[in-house]
């Protein structure tokens, strides 16, 4: 999970895939983040994306950087405790400006059952479960 969570933070932008009926839809992120031993991510409620989420919690999510990529599959649990909204927030401090952990809109989710697949060329793959 440490290793995902580096790839992740050195890309500084990942693609979100979720579904929405029978359209994928994919959007960046930036946010990601280990709170009590699991990763997390962060939106808005009042986003589609959240929406999408809360639908149909299996999510893929893709990022590159430097010849290589990471694709990490896995379910979206939502966490509704402020302390896990104030840890993803304080490791964030630009979002304040729009989210605050008591706000009603700002949700974090954690990555259950994820697999996390880093590739690059003329390598194997190298799969982590989590």
């Amino acid at each position: 999970m440490e290793k995902v969570l580096e790839f992740l933070k050195n890309a500084e932008t990942y693609y979100l895939a979720t579904v929405d009926g029978d359209q994928p839809r994919v959007r960046p992120f930036g946010t990601i983040h280990i709170f009590e031993g699991r990763l997390y991510i962060q939106t808005g409620k009042v986003k589609d994306v959240s929406k999408q989420i809360h639908k149909n919690p299996k999510v893929e999510l893709c990022a590159f950087k430097d010849g290589a990529w990471l694709r990490l599959a896995g379910t979206l649990v939502e966490d509704e405790r402020i302390e896990a909204k104030a840890s993803m927030l304080d490791a964030y401090p630009t979002l304040k400006g729009m989210y605050a952990a008591d706000d009603g809109n700002t949700e974090v989710f954690y990555f259950k059952d994820a697999t996390a697949t880093f590739t690059a060329f003329g390598k194997e793959p190298e799969v982590v479960k989590f």
